[in-house]
Formats: C-alpha cells, structure tokens, sequence
C-alpha cells in the first residue's frame, strides 16, 4: 500500500491538514473537493513541488518524501496538459523515456504499445500544436506511462473536452490504467469521473479529509 502520514502546509489564510492518507496500490483512488478544498495543494505536495517538510509517503518500503521530485518517479497529468508544442506527439512521449533513462530500443518498443493502447497510430507524426483537446490528452497519458511510474497522478485531466469527448476518454483511460496495473490517483471535483474510475474515494475540503 501507499501510505502517506502528516501532509500539514500552513499558507496563512488556508491550511492542509492530513494526518494520515491510504492510496491504493491498485487501481483508481480518487481525490475529490469542490474547488479550493486543497486539491491542487494536496497534488503538488505530493510531486514534491511544494516543501512539507515533516511529510512521510510509504510506497512499498520507500519514504518518496525523503527524494527530489524526479527521483520520486510519478507519472503527471496535468489539467493543462504541457506538451511541448514545437515537437511530435511521438517526440513529446519519448521525451519523458530519455529523461527517465529508458533504453532507446525499449522505449521504441513502449511507444508502439501505448500507440495502440491509446489508438495514436493516425497523428503520432503531427505537431502537438495541431493536435485536438483529446489527442493531446492521449498523447500526455502515454508520456506519463512512458517513464515508468510508481504511481500515475491525474488532474483534472477530463476537464478541458467537452461533454462528449469526456466519456469516452474516461473509458480509454480507465482501460489503460487497468492494462498497464499502474495504482493511479486521481483529482477531481466530477462525480462522472468517480462513477467510472474510483476504486476508492476520498473526499476534501477545506484542507481536511472527511
């Protein structure tokens, strides 16, 4: 299991305040608060973008707390996606597998995987400046997956498509992540999301879980 104990952050007029937290080490654990519950702070606490200093993060016999945010080896989806616009979607994934050090022939091998999984096969060679709301988001899914991840964390990663395209990203994300057996945690204030992917659920607010 994922266990995290003492996630405390004062920011004066708001405070985080977890004593203790069990993500799941299968499956979809949801994070879920309306907005300005401490999502967002919860999420970049955990990437290590934010200090907490007497946090600890159990994730099977290693203290991620203790380690700078690449080495914490998580795979993130952002809400506003961050490809890098001027390269290939191909190029924007196997951009995380060199970061992370994955073998070139390795990673060649994945891309092709996750290129089917994700059915990217028709606009792997396009710019991610062309690409639409839902290819980008594939394309940021596989490049979070590429690297190899303890844990896979997702923001709000529905929130920019619209209704129709929500639903069926949330299958194919779903279908991944039960592929791939990445334990997954998900932020969200989308009961749909809940519906579909939690496999457990924890809800925020004002900092606090109830």
């Amino acid at each position: 299991m994922s266990y995290v104990e003492n996630l405390q952050r004062d920011y004066g007029d708001f405070k985080i305040e977890i004593p203790s937290w069990e993500i799941l080490d299968q499956g979809v654990t949801v994070l879920m608060g309306p907005s300005g519950s401490g999502k967002t702070s919860v999420f970049r606490i955990l990437l290590g973008l934010e200090p907490c200093p007497g946090m600890k993060w159990n994730v099977n016999g290693t203290d991620l707390a203790k380690l700078k945010t690449p080495q914490r080896r998580l795979g993130v989806v952002f809400q506003t996606l961050d490809l890098f616009p001027h390269l290939t979607a191909s190029e924007n994934i196997l951009f995380a597998a060199r970061a992370r050090n994955v073998d070139e022939d390795k990673a060649r091998k994945r891309l092709k995987e996750l290129s089917s999984e994700l059915h990217m096969d028709s606009f792997l060679e396009r710019s991610a400046s062309v690409l639409s709301g839902g290819e980008k988001q594939r394309v940021a899914i596989a490049r979070a997956i590429m690297g190899e991840p303890r844990l896979l964390l997702l923001d709000e990663p529905f929130s920019a498509l619209d209704q129709e395209l929500r639903g069926e990203s949330r299958k194919l994300v779903k279908r991944v992540i039960e592929t791939e057996k990445i334990p997954t945690l998900l932020v969200t204030h989308d009961p749909q999301d809940v519906e579909v992917l939690a496999n457990k659920v924890s809800h925020i607010r004002n900092g606090r879980l109830t």
